[in-house]
């Protein structure tokens, strides 16, 4: 399988924390993988050293057939990095910013304010280009980030959780963003602890957790693992709710759960949900949501871990990494 990035058994320790035990996991050409797990959980860890920007203790790793420590140079070449939080300089204009990041990376003046336009331009910052990023919203300080990382050209792009506090509008356009990069052949190492971001964007997820991966697959094969799918009814009456739980309760074998006026169950027998309706009717109570659906990922997540995906154990190590 052609993987443009591949690890096999990384190991990294700051002092007595283990931040990764271990780690697997390959990206293949062109798409997207989801790095998944609380705060942490390893994943900033696990970026910074395919990044190079720390040395694993243990084990080894290639990007785009380089190995990571022997020939990071041409690592660094091929590889975009976008963390946590936007790295600009907020004194420079949005082209500014861009220009520095083109001089940098050695291209010449005309070349770089031509790379800085093409991109303004993908990231619909043209109209912000000459105001300093210091007047920038946070999705256009991403967007800015984003683009910076993108002045090279890389083949591959690490995003350490992109969207972290964003508007869900902003996280949408940057999902979008994310799309077309994608389409372009661009391989995505994504890094996050949003549930949904794994699930609308990733082709194949690696849940991590204290620094060892726990589970690998497709965001429907992992939802498939939980073996169950959720029921919800919401009546038309609230006072038919008592009702209803014990209805659904008893049909499902379970303790129902109540989300405002809806009543939830996990279900293993979808003969379950006709049972109900008949039940109900007979009950002559109306409903105006009655849904069968399969597990979600923040299911999945629960039931591999036994905490949901926003909890964490704090910092994973530094934050600066040597880049030798």
């Amino acid at each position: 399988m052609d993987h443009a990035i591949w690890a096999d058994g990384l190991v990294k320790r700051f002092g007595e924390t283990t931040a990764l035990d271990g780690v697997n996991l390959g990206v293949r050409t062109g798409t997207v993988l989801g790095l998944l797990g609380p705060n942490g959980a390893g994943k900033t860890t696990a970026v910074r050293v395919l990044a190079t920007l720390l040395r694993p203790d243990a084990g080894t790793a290639s990007v785009g057939g380089y190995d990571i420590e022997r020939q990071a140079h041409q690592v660094r070449q091929l590889v975009g990095l976008t963390g946590q939080y936007a790295a600009v300089d907020e004194m420079l204009t949005g082209a500014e910013n861009l220009l520095l990041i083109g001089r940098l990376l050695g291209m010449p003046r005309p070349a770089a304010k031509q790379r800085a336009r093409e991109l303004l331009s993908d990231f619909d910052l043209t109209d912000a280009a000459d105001r300093a990023a210091k007047t920038y919203s946070g999705g256009m300080r991403r967007r800015l980030d984003l683009a910076a990382s993108l002045v090279g050209r890389p083949q591959m792009l690490f995003l350490d959780e992109p969207t972290t506090g964003l508007d869900p509008r902003a996280r949408s356009e940057l999902w979008s963003l994310i799309r077309r990069l994608v389409s372009g052949g661009v391989t995505v190492l994504l890094t996050t602890q949003y549930l949904e971001e794994a699930d609308a964007l990733a082709d194949e997820i690696v849940v991590i957790d204290h620094g060892r991966v726990i589970a690998t697959g497709t965001p429907d094969e992992l939802k498939a693992k939980t073996g169950s799918q959720t029921l919800a009814v919401r009546p038309e009456d609230e006072s038919h709710l008592p009702l209803v739980t014990a209805v659904v309760g008893e049909l499902t074998k379970s303790t129902p759960e109540l989300q405002g006026s809806r009543v939830t169950a996990p279900v293993t027998d979808p003969a379950v949900l006709p049972a109900v309706v008949r039940r109900l009717d007979d009950a002559g109570v109306l409903v105006t949501e009655l849904t069968l659906r399969g597990a979600s990922l923040n299911e999945v997540f629960l039931s591999l871990t036994g905490h949901p995906a926003e909890d964490g154990d704090g910092d994973e190590g530094p934050t600066e990494g040597s880049l030798t």
